[in-house]
């Protein structure tokens, strides 16, 4: 068997070759999705490196969020009142301010994995220092910074040059002194650091003289000792913790945060994957199914079922493994290239290395071996049970013997489509109206989707018939003799059109799928953003941070306000609170409850209505007062005129629920709005995301930011493009995934038509002996091309359709309506037959070669 499968390889090696490069580029988009996976884990796990780890005792003033580790206190600690008490060797004061570090173009430098950046206090003392300089020198004047080596790195920034810090109330530009490490980390679990003298960080943060955040304890003897002695000492107003709990704390979050990021890139990726095993499993199952008169030849001369079964599975490893090698490594430059789109969105998971351990190794080349071996298993076994006179007959032909066990296949796909269908169900039930619930449902029903086009791909040999027909007719009335040909072979076999239209079906289904999704969204944003935004024009950032777009200084408003024309000018500000009050329902008696976090927008009240027109009957707000949006209200059922209390980084603030509104945008208020004296109350580093300006000129509005790197004056249009961008990041990298698919997709779809015209060359011999001309061979070859682009295109149009619709009713939401114009429907069908029929003209002129006389 070893020589007869050796003569196997050589004699058999074009299609061996082609089918090996689509399993190549199948498992190293397998490869790329899960390295790409693991890395962003990686950069949002990996860097537990700690500003606190010198540090024994952490006294806070006040008292901070029990669930965010990295949240500010909301008190003062006077630095005297810690230190010189008994057990105390050391004190430093800290203070923690978000700022937003750009280098000299104005170009936001992105913390790592979606972090943060903040101004930081440089610790003099070293028992307390934890900062490692590898270069220059520590910062000693008002405007000098020592920043970690990520920000360096990131920016392209050495020592000399100058860092510009846009912070919660101003601007400035600051001289690079050092770049410093902590622990042999480029950066912190809490981000990025730019380290400042002690004077310009607590000017900064608003602290009186000899007051911080908190104070940094180094212990002269037992840490627990010591802290217990201070928490008995200082009181209630001032927090005492262990620095080395709090270190835990921020460990256990990055490992959260690291398997949530993990896990919703992976559902991303599980659209690669699943491409890259259809292709797989559709390429080398076509190739086996060639193969069956030359294997029942082999049971003829004596060969047992046993051995033709063992043959074609030692091929399918051979060949699983050569592509498992190729596609594991072809894997990195593809998460190279994913990590490259994600960092254009304002996600930076550039800190962490490429993976080289056992999980990015292993599975994809598992994957590829164990794929090739399910696609030859089947093959196999009816291989190894046909008879030689069987074999005579086109093995590509289906008999009503062999239909109910595909139409039962089929229908047991569609069971397991139902499992991702039913949760969404109870997703709708448990899961109070919001982002959460929607994510939930958009992510199960588009995996029932993909389960469904397994299932359309099973029963694909079913359409053939009837759609072979219609274009055999249409043939035969504008081709002759050479349709009613193309006719016979399209019906006679299949298989052989259906499984070229399975990998179009895919390519559409991705394509339609994405543009209809892509489509809805960005005109619903339009509508909706240009209905609720009065303003003419907006001053906003042009780069993207970790957080979306990048603030401004909020003393913007008032520079907007002295353009002439102005009427009003309103900077929003946004900020995240906890709700306190009423506490967050669980989900069940036995399960902790999940905090409730609201993003707050702050805005000018006065000019409010100028500027913006939200739904609902907003009176003026006044301090003290928040309006909830409708969906917050019902979902933690909260009623008008309600007491509640909420958590910032400023502290515990009660405010009156003073109304319900409604902001169909999504990009202004999404969730609360507030004064901006209640704004400065709950956190007074808010930074304003966009001043909306009515009247005046854009000419003159430029000119007074021309000073401002990195702002921009849009219109209304403009600026609605600009936020809904920012609310819809993430889409680069979506797009990468699904036109790699996309690729990888048509290539299956060429290497199939291929593989079929090789498998025919007694047929198109003996047509071309009958007297058949070179021409007709091209048009029986094209009339099938035909055949593929209509099955091919109506089922992945079906398929997107469907989901888009069942994406509208399991959720709810406007913005996924399957309202797609028609010139997408004609736009796709004309791309799929332009890909179709280019795939197809290189197996059309082999046809015209096998049936030439001199062949």
């Amino acid at each position: 068997m070893w020589l007869i499968a050796r003569r196997s390889f050589a004699e058999s090696w074009t299609r061996l070759a082609a089918t090996l490069l689509a399993a190549v580029f199948s498992i190293g988009l397998i490869a790329g999705a899960l390295q790409f996976t693991l890395r962003a884990q990686e950069a949002v796990s990996g860097s537990d490196a700690s500003e606190y780890s010198r540090a024994d005792v952490l006294v806070q003033g006040g008292s901070a969020d029990p669930d965010d580790p990295y949240s500010p206190p909301d008190g003062r600690v006077a630095l005297g009142a810690v230190a010189g008490r008994p057990g105390v060797a050391a004190v430093a004061g800290d203070a923690m301010v978000p700022v937003t570090a750009s280098g000299p173009d104005g170009k936001p430098i992105l913390p790592p994995a979606g972090a943060g950046t903040t101004l930081r206090p440089w610790t003099p003392d070293g028992r307390l220092n934890p900062y490692h300089l590898e270069s220059g020198r520590a910062p000693a004047a008002d405007g000098e910074v020592a920043v970690t080596r990520h920000v360096a790195r990131a920016g392209r920034l050495d020592v000399g040059d100058t860092l510009k810090v846009l912070l919660p109330k101003q601007s400035r530009d600051m001289k690079i002194v050092g770049v410093v490490t902590v622990q042999g980390h480029g950066s912190v679990a809490s981000g990025d650091l730019v380290l400042a003298p002690p004077g310009t960080v607590a000017q900064a943060a608003g602290l009186p003289a000899g007051t911080w955040q908190s104070v940094w304890v180094k212990a002269s003897g037992p840490a627990s000792e010591l802290r217990a002695a201070l928490a008995r000492d200082l009181g209630k107003d001032l927090t005492v913790r262990s620095a080395a709990d709090v270190r835990h704390a921020q460990s256990a979050e990055l490992e959260g945060a690291g398997g949530a990021i993990g896990g919703a890139i992976g559902m991303i990726s599980s659209v690669a994957v699943f491409v890259g095993l259809f292709v797989v499993a559709n390429t080398f199952g076509t190739l086996v199914r060639q193969r069956t008169r030359r294997l029942a030849l082999l049971s003829a001369i004596g060969a047992t079922p046993r051995q033709i079964r063992r043959l074609i599975r030692f091929e399918a490893l051979v060949l699983g493994a050569v592509a498992s090698a190729g596609g594991t490594a072809l894997g990195y430059p593809v998460s190279a290239l994913l990590t490259h789109l994600f960092a254009e969105d304002g996600f930076d998971i550039s800190a962490a290395d490429a993976q080289f351990g056992w999980i990015a190794l292993a599975v994809p080349a598992a994957a590829g071996i164990l794929v090739t071996q399910l696609a030859a298993r089947r093959a196999a076994r009816r291989a190894a049970n046909i008879s030689p006179m069987g074999a005579l007959r086109d093995a590509s032909t289906e008999t009503v013997g062999r239909r109910w066990p595909r139409v039962l296949g089929a229908l047991a796909v569609f069971a397991a489509a139902w499992i991702f269908f039913g949760g969404v169900f109870g997703i709708r039930y448990e899961e109070p109206p919001g982002p959460e619930r929607t994510a939930g449902t958009c992510v199960m029903t588009l995996l029932g989707c993909m389960t469904t086009v397994a299932a359309l791909a099973v029963l694909a040999p079913f359409f053939v018939g009837p759609l072979g027909g219609l274009v055999g007719r249409v043939g035969t009335a504008v081709s002759g003799e050479a349709g009613r040909l193309a006719r016979a072979t399209i019906t006679r076999s299949p298989r052989r059109v259906s499984s070229a239209a399975s990998s179009l079906m895919l390519g559409v289904a991705l394509v339609s799928s994405t543009a209809m999704i892509v489509l809805s969204v960005d005109a619903r944003f339009d509508t909706a953003g240009k209905e609720v935004m009065r303003a003419d024009h907006a001053v906003a950032a042009t780069g993207m941070n970790s957080n979306g777009q990048a603030p401004l200084p909020r003393d913007a408003a008032g520079k907007a306000a002295a353009v002439p024309g102005v009427t009003a000018a309103a900077a929003l500000t946004m900020s995240e609170v906890k709700l306190v009050s009423p506490p967050p329902r669980p989900p069940s008696p036995d399960e902790a409850p999940e905090p409730v976090y609201l993003t707050v927008t702050g805005a000018d009240q006065r000019a409010l209505p100028a500027v913006l027109k939200l739904g609902g009957r907003l009176p003026r707000l006044g301090d003290g007062q928040i309006a909830l949006t409708s969906t917050v209200m019902k979902g933690q059922k909260i009623k008008k005129g309600r007491r509640i209390v909420v958590r910032g980084p400023g502290g515990r603030v009660a405010l009156t629920v003073a109304a319900a509104y409604h902001d169909p945008s999504h990009l202004f208020a999404d969730q609360a709005l507030v004064s901006q004296a209640t704004m400065d109350r709950l956190d007074p580093a808010a930074a304003a995301q966009v001043v909306l300006v009515r009247g005046g000129a854009e000419r003159d509005l430029s000119r007074a930011f021309a000073d401002a790197p990195g702002l921009k004056v849009l219109d209304r249009a403009g600026y609605v493009r600009t936020a809904s961008g920012a609310m819809t990041k993430g889409m680069s990298v979506i797009y990468g995934f699904i036109g790699m698919a996309l690729v990888l997709a048509l290539f299956g779809m060429a290497t199939t038509v291929s593989m079929n015209v090789g498998d025919r060359t007694r047929e198109f011999g003996l047509l071309g002996a009958v007297g058949a001309t070179a021409a007709q061979i091209r048009l029986i070859v094209r009339w099938e091309a035909a055949t593929v682009v209509l099955l091919g295109s109506l089922l992945g149009l079906g398929t997107a359709l469907g989901t888009v619709t069942l994406l509208h009713v399991a959720t709810g939401s406007s913005f996924l309506a399957p309202n797609a114009p028609w010139w997408l429907f004609a736009l796709v069908m004309t791309g799929a037959t332009a890909a179709t029929f280019a795939t197809s003209a290189l197996p059309a002129r082999r046809a015209v070669a096998i049936a030439s006389p001199t062949h």
